[in-house]
């Protein structure tokens, strides 16, 4: 705890383990005891049956039942030299005054022991202070338990900390599903890979939002931290983000099975575009407000969703009406049309050439 103190991100510490409980610790002299002929049981059963007590039997009367415990009254057990009145027989019958043979010292002991997962664990607790991230104060236990405590000595944790640790490579595989599964089914309905990969471009640009509202948050709000609640609000802002590339890029394919070329047909989309874009982002980083702003209890949880939703939108698609049509022109070259699209094209083709077609004729 001491080292702890030294650092600025923790605050509050205190520990569930107080020393501050008198104790009066017995010790043997057993060459003695050995000498008059009197075992360590003897010494350790008189101590325990008249300090402590023992229930030697019970008996009835008058249809009660009462048990009968043999142990030295209250005033004859309460000072150390109480230890003088009490006497052990040895193995010849001789009784040896018990203060002959012990020594008593003043100790202290915890005033209650405390189980963690079924271990005696010694409780830790403490609060993130200035600007350091829960990771990061996790990080500096870890390095301090590995310089102070020796190998034999487990730790865990628990609470926040526990929760962050567990739901840190979770949440992590969770967000590349995520990404892998809408990469999927915009593939199916695009049939392509281009055109998915594009839209999904969106995704790292609102997460540049977020995190960068998070930073804004940290350094002149309540303070923001990549925890499990902001990683709720990433997965969410996945799905949110990309609906801004889908809507450049789907449009941009229509202009171009019409016959636009592919940098028309994008600056086009992106025109046309723009007005249900801004409207949808608008309402998205204006229902996310009252998150981010919220106060009172269960605040810290809802603000987290909050900022990275109002980051992430608004910022990513700042971006997005900039990045996504130019990554559209770069990459995506041929559009993949349906049968029922491409014979439409050649039909009005051939119309507009005047001449008239038949299936055997496309076939040739």
């Amino acid at each position: 705890m001491a080292r702890l103190r030294e650092y600025p991100g923790i605050t509050g510490l205190d520990t569930d383990l107080k020393l501050n409980k008198p104790q009066l610790r017995v010790e043997i002299d057993r060459d003695k005891a050995s000498t008059l002929g009197i075992s360590m049981a003897a010494i350790g059963g008189t101590l325990e049956t008249l300090l402590g007590g023992r229930d030697v039997t019970r008996y009835k009367r008058e249809g009660k039942q009462y048990d009968v415990v043999l142990q030295m009254e209250d005033d004859k057990r309460r000072q150390p030299t109480d230890l003088t009145s009490i006497y052990v027989r040895s193995r010849s019958g001789q009784l040896v005054q018990l203060s002959n043979l012990v020594k008593l010292k003043e100790t202290v002991a915890p005033k209650e022991l405390n189980h963690f997962n079924k271990f005696r664990a010694a409780i830790i607790k403490g609060n993130r202070g200035g600007d350091a991230s829960l990771g990061e104060v996790l990080d500096y236990i870890d390095n301090i338990v590995a310089e102070e405590l020796p190998e034999s000595v487990r730790t865990d944790l628990d609470g926040a900390s526990r929760e962050l640790r567990e739901t840190g490579e979770e949440m992590l595989i969770t967000l590349v599903l995520a990404l892998i599964f809408i990469y999927l089914v915009l593939s199916a309905q695009f049939e392509s890979f281009v055109g998915p990969f594009v839209i999904m471009l969106t995704v790292p640009l609102g997460f540049a939002g977020a995190v960068f509202a998070m930073w804004l948050n940290a350094k002149f709000g309540t303070g923001g931290t990549l925890n499990i609640y902001s990683r709720i609000g990433l997965v969410m802002l996945v799905g949110l983000i990309t609906k801004n590339g889908i809507l450049i890029v789907e449009f941009a394919n229509q202009l171009r099975r019409k016959g636009m070329e592919r940098i028309e047909a994008i600056i086009e989309a992106s025109s046309l575009r723009l007005r249900p874009i801004l409207m949808t982002a608008f309402a998205t980083v204006l229902g996310a407000l009252p998150l981010a702003l919220s106060s009172g209890a269960g605040a810290e949880a809802r603000a987290a969703i909050g900022w990275v939703i109002v980051g992430g939108m608004s910022i990513g698609t700042l971006l997005t009406l900039f990045i996504i049509p130019v990554a559209y022109s770069l990459i995506v070259h041929k559009i993949h049309m349906i049968p029922e699209e491409r014979e439409a094209l050649e039909i009005e083709a051939a119309a507009g050439a005047g001449v008239m077609t038949s299936p055997q004729n496309r076939e040739r």
